[in-house]
């Protein structure tokens, strides 16, 4: 009896998160088309959509791509920088916060595609960055097209930063600051007390804002399609990008889908280890 308030929230959760998924799955084990006969009615062809994506050499380097653009922008660029962007706000004064904070959230609250596009400025060969390098007597490479990676990479860390900088302000502004300062009473340096009181009392945020910043770059595509399209070739073509392309640029909706379900089983690898973590902490 007690349960029965909960019966309208569990029935949207499996109307419009389990259905999606089921019917995704399903999606991917047909052949379904945007042309041809299959785009009147689909056959179930079983897993030959995965089969064809382990013989198909565009979709391990795609996997690999994302799972550097994943490790290199969110779990380290977007964590690390968006810790020590809420350590400075933390200890400075209300000018520098207030500069930091406008400086940095501007580019999360901005609209993704106008996000992409100012990115897309910044690091074309003509652009702001190559600008700057000339101006100090260097020459820039062309980011887009020889180093499509590091220039998405470092796209995301600037779009995505702010979100963890706010995640991590909210668990520093919960540590107690009488241990703090018991710490530098004793002694401890200031990584000493980052390292053995700040990051271990901090330990859920931290867990929580990896889930979040992990599954928020998984999904990431107008970002990588506005400043590269994928290219060069297939260079920066990650599993988004890849799974758009088979679908909606060849019309193979089934093996499209089949990505996006790889996507999607890959999301729920890194939320059950990162809830893992937070299993000791949780009441």
């Amino acid at each position: 009896m007690r349960s029965i308030p909960l019966l309208p929230a569990i029935v949207l959760l499996v109307i419009f998160l389990l259905g999606p998924v089921i019917s995704s799955f399903y999606g991917s084990l047909t052949n379904a088309s945007l042309s041809g006969t299959a785009a009147q009615g689909a056959s179930f062809v079983g897993f030959d959509n995965y089969l064809t994506l382990l013989t198909d050499p565009d979709f391990p380097k795609s996997l690999l791509l994302t799972l550097v653009f994943l490790v290199a922008s969110a779990i380290l660029g977007q964590n690390i920088l968006g810790l020590g962007l809420a350590l400075l706000m933390r200890s400075s004064g209300r000018l520098i916060r207030a500069l930091v904070g406008t400086f940095v959230v501007t580019a999360w609250v901005m609209p993704e595609i106008v996000a992409a596009f100012s990115a897309y400025a910044f690091f074309n060969d003509s652009g702001t960055l190559n600008g700057l390098l000339r101006a100090v007597g260097i020459t820039g490479p062309n980011w887009l097209y020889g180093l499509p990676m590091i220039a998405i990479i470092l796209a995301n860390i600037w779009r995505g930063t702010a979100f963890s900088m706010l995640v991590y302000a909210a668990a520093l502004h919960d540590v107690p600051e009488e241990i703090i300062e018991a710490a530098e009473v004793d002694g401890a340096q200031g990584w000493q007390r980052l390292v053995f009181i700040t990051l271990p009392l901090i330990r859920r945020g931290i867990s929580t804002n990896l889930m979040l910043t992990t599954l928020q770059t998984l999904a990431v595509f107008t970002l990588i399609f506005v400043m590269t399209g994928g290219g060069p070739g297939t260079n920066s073509a990650t599993l988004p990008v890849l799974a758009y392309q088979q679908a909606f640029q060849f019309g193979d909706l089934g093996l499209g889908t089949a990505i996006a379900t790889i996507m999607l089983l890959i999301g729920a690898a890194f939320s059950i280890f990162y809830i893992r973590l937070l299993k000791p902490e949780v009441d």
